[in-house]
């Protein structure tokens, strides 16, 4: 075993043994966990330890000796600099193994609940092309891959896409993106080269000045086609050559639109959204409840595998036509309008106001009229005197953000006790949490993990619950 001046070991031949959080890897050391950037089990590696505590070391790999058989090529060239889609050089159905027991370990071990035998992990439809939704940057500096060292010299540093990890000041400058289908690349692409060719600025985040700022593409399973350009310089000349250049060459795009942001991040929740040419929303559309997204609204980014997701929400739920049904974080109100037809009346809860705007517009444009949407902090609105008037649910659906539920609003659940409760979560963790919480009252009947997300370490979960 060398030893590096700064006193942090180069470790030899360890073998990693398992995939860790976040999607990194483990090994051991001297009985030490041993936690790895990179990496499949399997493989036999040097590791560079970067990080030293009394009970862990963290380090990155310098050296592979052996690879895994559960290893495949990542067919990106961006892999491992854009800090995207970590495990394209694992095999599809390895990273389904691991998804599925990670779902599992986290029940049983963080939740300590007494689980049925869990379904097989639901595999995404599609590994490549399947998000709905990208948001590219530009930035005046681009991080320098190989192939492009030669630009350095000539000066063109600018670049169009992923920051880098660890990097807020750097972007990988991507040609070819395999998450979102065409136009998104060809847009992108002729979008980075029109703004070179006429010398437009990019985004320069330490000083804060530069013309152009992110592009955010959305498109549907109809085919609709959304492009939001935010630029931090107010320049109408300049803004209206690449607003027209994007109308011109993409006669396609169906709602073209853009926003002038010159805060402190890229969010443009809280910016004015303009319209420039085009519709100012597009429309997706599950089993005829079509849903209407606009420059602000959230969505299932994956909306072939979101569609399945609901369906097993849908059956789980079990809901009959006497049914109050309550859909907890309802989002833009997407399971609770999908679910609606089959209930006696659903109410909806979310935090932000504007995808509850969008969950009643939806409602109203699909005539549905037994649904309700209310915003506000979860635990604030779901008070006793809230169920007292709207009614006990029969049926709880909840889809928490990652951070799970608070315990007060677990409280005001376990009083209200509904005989079904469906709870969908992206993080088991925060979910194994909020079950164990609940295992006084409750016990777990079906477990569904589904991947959304191909090669990266993300799964969503669906747990049934019955009123014991």
């Amino acid at each position: 075993m060398a030893q590096r001046r700064n006193n942090y070991p180069l470790l030899e031949n360890i073998e990693i043994l398992d995939i860790a959080d976040k999607g990194n890897t483990f090994a051991k050391f001297n009985e030490l966990a041993l936690f790895i950037t990179g990496g499949v089990p399997g493989d036999i590696v040097d590791i560079q330890v970067t990080k030293k505590k009394k009970s862990f070391l963290e380090g990155r790999i310098v050296k592979t000796h052996q690879l895994s058989t559960l290893r495949d090529t990542p067919f990106c060239d961006y892999f491992g600099a854009c800090g995207g889609c970590k495990w394209q050089h694992m095999a599809y159905p390895e990273q389904l193994k691991f998804k599925q027991r990670q779902v599992s370990d986290q029940l049983q071990r963080i939740g300590k609940v007494e689980l049925p035998e869990i379904t097989p992990i639901m595999p995404a439809p599609a590994t490549k092309f399947y998000r709905n939704k990208l948001e590219f940057s530009f930035s005046h500096l681009r991080w320098l891959l190989d192939k492009d060292k030669n630009l350095e010299d000539q000066g063109e540093l600018r670049g169009l896409g992923f920051h880098v990890p660890g990097r807020f000041d750097k972007v990988v400058d991507i040609d070819q993106c395999w998450l979102q289908p065409e136009p998104s690349n060809a847009i992108r692409n002729g979008l980075r080269k029109f703004a070179l060719d006429n010398d437009f600025s990019f985004f320069n985040i330490r000083a804060h000045e530069g013309l152009l700022r992110t592009l955010i593409l959305r498109d549907t399973m109809q085919g609709e086609l959304m492009v939001i350009v935010t630029f931090f310089d107010n320049e109408p000349e300049k803004i209206e050559a690449v607003m027209n250049y994007l109308k011109t060459a993409f006669p396609q795009i169906t709602s073209l639109m853009y926003a002038i942001n010159q805060k402190g991040n890229d969010s443009i929740y809280d910016q004015n959204v303009l319209l420039y040419i085009g519709k100012d929303h597009i429309i997706e559309d599950f089993e005829g409840i079509q849903f209407k997204i606009g420059p602000k609204s959230f969505f299932q980014t994956n909306s072939k595998q979101a569609l399945e997701l609901y369906k097993i929400t849908r059956d789980y739920a079990e809901i009959k036509s006497t049914d109050v049904v309550y859909d907890l974080y309802t989002g833009t109100g997407t399971i609770a309008n999908f679910i609606a037809h089959q209930a006696k009346k659903v109410v909806g809860i979310e935090y932000v106001p504007e995808a509850i705007d969008d969950a009643k517009v939806n409602a109203q444009h699909n005539k549905i009229n037994n649904s309700l949407f209310f915003a506000g902090d979860m635990k604030d609105v779901l008070t006793s005197e809230f169920i007292a008037l709207h009614g006990k649910p029969d049926v709880l659906i909840t889809d928490p953000p990652r951070a799970g539920m608070h315990e007060d609003v677990i409280a005001r659940i376990m009083e209200a006790e509904p005989k079904v409760i469906v709870y969908v979560s992206c993080n088991a963790a925060t979910q194994a949490r909020d079950l164990s919480l609940m295992s006084s009252k409750y016990k777990v009947i079906k477990v569904q993990a589904v991947d959304m997300f191909p090669h990266t370490h993300h799964t969503e979960s669906v747990v049934k619950l019955k009123l014991i």
